[in-house]
């Protein structure tokens, strides 16, 4: 062990075993490193599980990429679009596509006795997202079978079991007798207000397509962070291709249909960066407050020091083992009760949200482990560097003024 590291831990050690005036100011210093590393531990997991949790939503409604006939014109009314069987299967080759699966819409007209609702009713073959979200019932199995949200079903006073008339408008009103299979709860209501699920035959029948023309294809992808990358290399598979009614494909991603949602999330990134740095620059004062406390009162050591030969630098790396040493044990603390703190939240979810501003009911966590070293080890870089300054004080102390003052 060198020298200066072994005083460094002699110091350290007498901070809890000596009574000294300034121990409680480094206790307040270290407090405040805790509490700092506390909350951006918190943060970054709070902003992670929220983003993750609204992104899941987004994609369980219309995947992670679309395709479709190009002629579209942003409505649900989607014009066919006709996909071969080697399309598909080339698509679900792709590095990162984990699902392929051709989907179905038409708006239509919800009415019972006392009331209406205006949906857009999607037929599907991937029910996975839904499955997790079913609260009542049972998955459609059946042409006329549909699942309604909890918000649609209390609005129309519907539940499992119950028929509803759809009215499907075009050049002619058609009507459709539906019954309620099953009822299932996103919390997020632009969608629940909106979609119907259902079994893709009724679609086809209504729009009388053939049984490989559909809306457009999803794709999910195995994580969010592959998208761009998986969407490019699905452009470049279908752009300057027809199919064989001459219909162009057309790409487009969730981050594309749902701009406003996900500029709203990209403004968390924005907070989180803020929240980062005025945690880093109270945790940096603290720190640099502690290691002048100690400075000042091991200044008789460190004459002591100088007049035994002792340089400038020697001095100084010994103040910084041990500031070191509070700054490692303020973010072990920060990080167990951090840590900590997020667990209780994920497996109880005792913080609740209102899922009409939020889409969730509860407070999402997600524990990124790259964001959360690269915080650690930021952190404890960071904070060492902004000691270098102050802890220049060593070199304006004179052993022959210390030595006078004893």
């Amino acid at each position: 062990m060198k020298p200066e590291t072994f005083i460094a831990h002699r110091l350290y050690a007498s901070q809890s075993t000596e009574k000294r005036s300034s121990t409680p100011a480094v206790k307040v210093a270290l407090a405040g490193m805790i509490i700092g590393v506390v909350v951006m531990v918190i943060t970054i997991c709070v902003v992670v599980g929220f983003k993750r949790t609204i992104t899941e939503k987004i994609a369980g409604f219309g995947a992670h990429i679309q395709v479709v006939n190009f002629e579209n014109n942003n409505t649900y009314e989607y014009q066919p679009i006709t996909f071969s069987d080697s399309l598909v299967d080339v698509l679900s080759s792709l590095p990162h596509v984990t699902h392929v699966t051709p989907f179905y819409t038409k708006p239509g007209i919800l009415k019972t006795d006392d009331a209406f609702n205006g949906i857009v009713l999607k037929g599907t073959n991937y029910w996975d997202y839904f499955a997790q979200n079913l609260i009542a019932g049972s998955l459609p199995t059946e042409s006329n079978h549909v699942l309604l949200s909890e918000d649609m079903s209390r609005a129309l006073n519907l539940s499992v079991g119950d028929r509803v008339l759809c009215y499907f408008v075009g050049d002619d009103v058609r009507v459709r007798r539906l019954s309620v299979a099953g009822i299932y709860r996103t919390g997020f209501a632009d969608f629940d207000r909106l979609f119907v699920l259902g079994q893709p035959d009724l679609i086809c029948q209504l729009n009388q397509w053939s049984e490989h023309q559909a809306s457009g294809l999803e794709i999910l992808v195995d994580d969010f962070a592959n998208l761009e990358q998986t969407a490019d290399a699905v452009y470049f598979t279908t752009a300057n291709h027809v199919d064989e009614d001459g219909n162009a494909y057309y790409t487009q991603t969730i981050e594309q249909l749902n701009p406003q949602t996900f500029s709203w999330l990209d403004l968390l990134d924005m907070n989180v960066v803020i929240i980062l740095v005025l945690m880093l620059c109270v945790a940096g004062f603290n720190i640099i407050s502690g290691l002048i406390i100690l400075i000042i009162d091991h200044v008789t050591l460190i004459g002591t020091l100088k007049a035994l030969g002792a340089n400038n630098r020697f001095v100084r790396r010994v103040f910084l083992t041990e500031a070191g040493m509070l700054i490692v044990r303020g973010v072990l603390w920060g990080n167990g009760i951090g840590l900590t703190l997020v667990a209780v939240q994920y497996f109880t979810h005792i913080i609740p949200l209102d899922a009409a501003t939020y889409y969730v009911n509860y407070v999402p966590m997600a524990f990124p482990w790259l964001g959360w070293l690269a915080l650690n080890v930021g952190t404890i870089v960071l904070s060492m560097l902004i000691l270098l300054a102050p802890s220049a004080i060593v070199t304006h102390i004179s052993p022959a003024k210390v030595m006078h003052f004893d």
